[in-house]
């Protein structure tokens, strides 16, 4: 969401609805009201990812996160692109030094098998998540985001304290858009996934606060673990 009025008007509503438990801001809000959009954003209480995807040289990144981590109040999460390479992984694990949770972003949901092979990144899409994943643990990062597919694989490798961000969340029925590795919200939760994030689902419906009601009931019915199908 562009607008800040907007979007901390409906983060009060998510927070007093106890639908959700974290707002993510992202790149259209940060960049169109910056600091003064995260604070507005920030008043209702939940905690924010701050989703940037930072991706430079390793000082550039350090600096960048040093910054963002002196907003207030300083974000919950903060990410960075995993294949900035380990130099950047490390300078930026050094720059948070536990003030907050570093994911590293793996392979965007929005990738599939043939955007990997145009880009000259080695795959498939599973063995370059891993790939990936596994040198951002070795650089000290908290955790990744990756798709729903790919959580079962790394909670094998790297274990259950390896945090798992997972995008491409879509709801039976909706939309899937700009998307390509997804699941529902039950098939993503009983793969294992540590946080759920499910954006437009919520913020393009019709009435947010009863679509987000309605995924957090879906959510509690299956409970983790259950059988459920990819979207």
């Amino acid at each position: 969401m562009p607008d800040a009025n907007a979007a901390a008007a409906l983060a009060r509503d998510l927070a007093r609805s106890g639908a959700v438990d974290m707002v993510k801001i992202g790149m259209e809000l940060f960049y169109a009201a910056g600091p003064q959009g995260y604070a507005q954003v920030a008043e209702a209480g939940l905690p924010i990812f701050l989703d940037l995807k930072l991706h430079d040289i390793p000082n550039t990144v350090a600096r960048g996160l040093r910054s963002l981590l002196a907003l207030s109040p300083a974000p919950a999460v903060l990410n960075v692109h995993a294949s900035g390479g380990p130099a950047m992984l490390r300078a930026a694990a050094d720059a948070v030094k536990g003030r907050a949770k570093l994911v590293a972003v793996t392979v965007l949901t929005a990738l599939g098998e043939e955007d990997l092979a145009a880009i000259g990144l080695r795959g498939p899409a599973d063995e370059a998540v891993l790939r990936l994943a596994r040198l951002a643990r070795d650089c000290g990062a908290d955790g990744v985001v990756c798709s729903p597919r790919e959580v079962a694989a790394i909670r094998a490798e790297l274990g259950d304290d390896f945090l798992t961000i997972v995008p491409g969340v879509r709801p039976a029925g909706a939309e899937v858009a700009d998307q390509k590795r997804i699941a529902t919200p039950a098939a993503a939760q009983a793969t294992g996934a540590d946080v759920l994030v499910i954006g437009r689902p919520i913020t393009q419906a019709d009435e947010p606060l009863a679509a987000a009601r309605a995924i957090a009931a879906e959510l509690a019915g299956a409970g983790p673990g259950d059988d459920a199908q990819h979207a």
